[in-house]
């Protein structure tokens, strides 16, 4: 029987490979979308966040094949969604005075995904454009790098 480690590298492994190997038209891209009913707990969940859900929603089109294996197709799905939300999501505020003696403040965010193979991919941020769905998503595309 395989760790907990070592089913995490595996599958991995096996993300690599399937994003590698499969090319989709977007037109099947499209169809293989609504396909994706294991994804509504989540949709449901990050409503609010379509920069995060477009990212999770296109990595699960392109591994709609293992999805769809007969045999193991239900543990990867279960394995994405577990990889698909961060551990942790810290948010704080900096304060700082600007030349003309006025105080600001900035709004930063740590979002932590994937502690099991070493240190947490995710990202940190401080720029007004930014919020908590926009770091979501870069911090997921992380965990595929």
């Amino acid at each position: 029987m395989l760790s907990r480690l070592d089913t995490l590298r595996y599958f991995h492994v096996v993300i690599f490979i399937s994003i590698i190997n499969l090319t989709f038209s977007s037109k099947a891209a499209t169809s293989m979308t609504n396909n994706l009913s294991f994804l509504n707990d989540l949709r449901s969940k990050y409503s609010h966040q379509p920069t995060f859900l477009q990212a999770v929603e296109e990595m699960a089109v392109s591994l709609m094949p293992l999805f769809e294996d007969k045999e193991n197709g239900d543990f990867y799905c279960r394995t994405f969604l577990a990889m698909a939300e961060p551990e942790r999501t810290i948010s704080f505020r900096v304060p700082w005075m600007n030349d003309n003696g006025e105080i600001q403040f900035n709004r930063g965010f740590r979002v932590e995904f994937s502690s099991i193979l070493g240190p947490y991919k995710g990202g940190l941020r401080f720029h007004p454009t930014v919020d908590e769905g926009v770091l979501k998503f870069l911090g997921f595309e992380q965990i595929f790098k």
